[in-house]
């Protein structure tokens, strides 16, 4: 805890050194745009993201632009009471969980209203058209100029947060952010990615609108260029920072965060659903959705048999969960693989581990039953803590285990657990990261002074009451086995559990580690060491420096790269934890 922070919070992907690769502010951008027409009629689309200020995008282009005819989407919309019955289904009453679905974003627009605006531009025979919003190039189905304005998750939360936007076609702004957050995550976000997949390869210019007051502007030839270079070299998305009701306080030091929330409970530092990825061109940073890496370059990125199997989702999860100085996690557990496909339409469930990359003395794991656990007992004890009255005795039915650094705690789906208090880990997971069953908060409020939603009765379905003691010991606890040794570095089999569809090895090294990404897609963490860097044997990639407790990604494009000590010489061995998906054969 008394290093000196070298965790570099804004990594990015050089792509071009050319100054004017990229236009910032509305004046450069509606310049660039209008250079961009064609003849004596051009249309000019600009798609939104649901969560882009598209109000102001129209206003800033239609005062520089002087289009003869303009087009709001947000005017076409049905009308929320509409949309409220189109979604209400799927959204069900739950403050959490809802059901994935296939609404598109036509769904939302009113048909007449969209009929409507088709022929005012079919008819449309001269001068400049402008039509901005959700679902505008659904209005323009050839448009002369398609601008694409994206931002990323964390930005449209952060924007809900402060009461500033509500969901797609909902009369909504001043509703909790939770359930703004758990509406995008069901319903918005699936409709535009759809939109989105189908529209990245053929636009003429990304516009970040990540910073309100800033807007950047580049080709869509140079947003393809940024990202084929992310799909063949090792790179990392920007991390963001969150406080809980249980966070503590190491990662203010060790990433060196400013103190102005009052601790830090999670870091994403690898959920490209959530996370950005930041090209630079020049000197200026374009801030895009990671998951835009995932839906152009699924198969250099994550390799033939990851996208074969999971198609264009990133599979692998890595964060933090920070309790040094804070409270124990919720008792918890993740729903099976059938339930989470019955229940709430996902494909896989959210297999994990906690990696513990640091600990205090008394620091502890809540993992499994009590041998002869009386079931009916424990969810009943769980039922009567719901008044806020009675304190459930967590000891009495689920096991407690002493954890220290680097030790590595497995938990395949139904099986109880958290951590306790005073650990740093590293959560190495599966994807679906919201399908979190609590079943006891320790009597606390969350940080708005309301008790957190907890699920008992979906945990209930999904424990797994075989999983006492006996059984945690022999298969979730430390099962790190050597497979492999050379000069200066060795190699552990860590896990994860048969059950789940992630592998985890450990290397430890004082001199170069040889990798090799064998087709699919590597997550890696360097959790000892105060640097590394990693190589291209072939110099396909410029060396790439990886900093304590950060996160990277090796696409399965890269093939072989190397891994070793980097800068003075280093106080003590270094080591990384690498996750990848198994495949057969």
């Amino acid at each position: 805890m008394g290093r000196r922070s070298n965790y570099d919070k804004y990594p990015s992907v050089l792509v071009d050194r050319a100054p004017d690769s990229c236009v910032v502010g509305w004046d450069e951008i509606s310049r660039r745009v209008a250079a961009a027409k064609s003849g004596n009629r051009t249309v000019v689309c600009v798609e939104c993201y649901p969560g882009a200020f598209d109000s102001e995008i129209f206003e800033e282009l239609e005062r520089r632009l002087k289009p003869k005819l303009a087009i709001r989407t947000s005017e076409l919309l049905k009308a929320s009471n509409i949309v409220e019955e189109l979604v209400s289904g799927y959204l069900g009453d739950d403050p959490v969980f809802g059901r994935m679905n296939g609404l598109c974003i036509e769904d939302f627009l009113d048909e007449s209203a969209l009929l409507i605006s088709r022929e005012k531009i079919s008819t449309f025979d001269e001068g400049l058209a402008l039509v901005v919003g959700v679902g505008a190039s659904l209005v323009v189905r050839t448009p002369d100029v398609l601008v694409y304005a994206d931002l990323a998750r964390w930005e449209i939360q952060k924007r809900q947060r402060k009461g500033e936007l509500g969901n797609l076609g909902a009369d909504n702004v001043s509703e909790m952010p939770s359930l703004k957050y758990k509406r995008a995550f069901f319903i918005d976000w699936r409709a535009a990615d759809r939109l989105k997949k189908r529209l990245l390869g053929s636009i003429d210019f990304l516009l970040d609108t990540n910073a309100r007051s800033r807007p950047k502007l580049i080709t869509g030839d140079a947003f393809s260029h940024g990202l084929e270079i992310a799909a063949r070299r090792p790179f990392r998305v920007v991390p963001f920072f969150d406080p809980g009701p249980w966070g503590g306080h190491w990662m203010e030091k060790v990433c060196d965060l400013p103190k102005d929330q009052p601790n830090h409970a999670w870091c994403f530092d690898c959920v490209p659903e959530e996370n950005s990825l930041v090209l630079q061109y020049g000197e200026e940073r374009v801030e895009v959705p990671a998951i835009d890496l995932v839906f152009s370059h699924p198969r250099e990125l994550l390799g033939d048999a990851v996208h074969g199997r999971f198609g264009t989702e990133f599979p692998i999860r890595f964060d933090f969960l920070d309790t040094m100085g804070g409270g124990n996690l919720s008792l918890q557990v993740h729903p099976l693989t059938e339930y989470i496909q019955d229940k709430f339409g996902m494909n896989y469930t959210q297999d994990e581990s906690y990696y513990l990359l640091d600990a205090g003395p008394d620091a502890t794991v809540y993992l499994g039953v009590k041998e002869d656990v009386d079931k009916r007992a424990m969810i009943c004890g769980l039922h009567r803590s719901l008044d806020g009255h009675t304190s459930f005795d967590a000891e009495k039915y689920v096991n407690r285990f002493p954890a220290k650094m680097h030790d590595h705690f497995l938990i395949p789906a139904g099986t109880v657990h958290c951590s306790g208090k005073d650990s740093m880990v590293l959560e190495i997971s599966a994807t679906p990261y919201i399908f979190t069953f609590k079943l006891w908060d320790w009597g606390r409020a969350g940080l708005n002074g309301l008790p957190r939603p907890i699920h008992i009765d979906h945990g209930a379905a999904n424990i797994q009451w075989d999983r006492t003691k006996w059984w945690v010991v022999e298969n979730l606890i430390n099962r790190a086995v050597e497979v492999a040794s050379g000069d200066g570095w060795r190699e552990e089999r860590t896990g994860l559990h048969e059950r789940e569809f992630i592998e985890t090895r450990r290397h430890w090294f004082s001199k170069p580690v040889h990798h090799d990404t064998k087709g699919g897609v590597n997550v890696l963490n360097l959790v000892q060491g105060e640097e590394i860097v990693v190589e291209s044997p072939s110099k396909a990639f410029e060396p790439f420096i990886v900093h304590y407790a950060e996160t990277f990604i090796v696409p399965a494009a890269v093939g072989e790269y190397t891994v070793r000590p980097h800068g003075s010489p280093p106080r003590q061995e270094c080591a990384t934890i690498k996750a990848y998906v198994r495949t057969r054969g």
